[in-house]
């Protein structure tokens, strides 16, 4: 299979619909998403929103496209978080190269994908210090925090009275807060969720 250019990919994205991921040559299309998960971002970036207020951070939609510069991999994190002056790439202007926090909601297609290579992809940002799991079918998140030696700590937090400590943001979330409203929507079924479908044929351009 032929490998699609970053200026090839950057081109699509510009023009379509619909988001790709894209690494080194090749192009995978991501699935929609639930309800239920679109309902948990919804409450993570206004809960993120609401600490961050006047502050010198911000709060960044799943439309952000993110380059992880040493991996080649761009992506659309969930949530992203950008403290300071934001930084781009120097081509492609459109595609954020310093997140500070990434947060990922899982899906039953997404959980292994967001824990293991995704994770291995967001590590290499120099800028980053936190990753955050939210899970969709119990009160549970997983953060992840990066320590002075480069070696990550996990913090698992659970339940309504739970609540995630953000030490690179000054803030705490609390998951009664993210989780609010989010059980009038059913939970994702398997097969469903935004996570990169099996890598596709370079698509041709117009």
């Amino acid at each position: 299979m032929p490998l699609v250019t970053e200026d090839e990919y950057i081109e699509l994205e510009r023009k379509s619909l619909d988001k790709h991921e894209f690494c080194r040559g090749v192009i995978t299309a991501m699935a929609g998403a639930s309800a239920r998960h679109n309902a948990l971002c919804a409450n993570m970036i206004v809960s993120l929103g609401v600490a961050l207020r006047g502050g010198p951070c911000a709060v960044l939609t799943s439309d952000q496209r993110v380059y992880v510069e040493a991996t080649g991999l761009y992506t659309y994190p969930d949530v992203v978080v950008v403290c300071g002056a934001p930084q781009f790439h120097p081509k492609y202007r459109e595609n954020l190269l310093n997140p500070r926090v990434i947060v990922e909601v899982l899906s039953p297609t997404t959980a292994r994908h967001d824990q293991t290579s995704k994770f291995a992809h967001y590590r290499m940002i120099p800028s980053l210090d936190e990753y955050v799991l939210v899970y969709q079918d119990e009160r549970r998140i997983e953060h992840y925090r990066k320590l002075p030696t480069g070696q990550w700590l996990l913090t698992e937090c659970t339940g309504d009275e739970g609540s995630v400590e953000l030490p690179a943001l000054g803030c705490t979330i609390r998951l009664a807060d993210v989780y609010e409203g989010v059980d009038r929507f059913a939970p994702e079924p398997e097969g469903q969720g935004s996570e990169p479908e099996a890598a596709q044929p370079p698509i041709k351009l117009s």
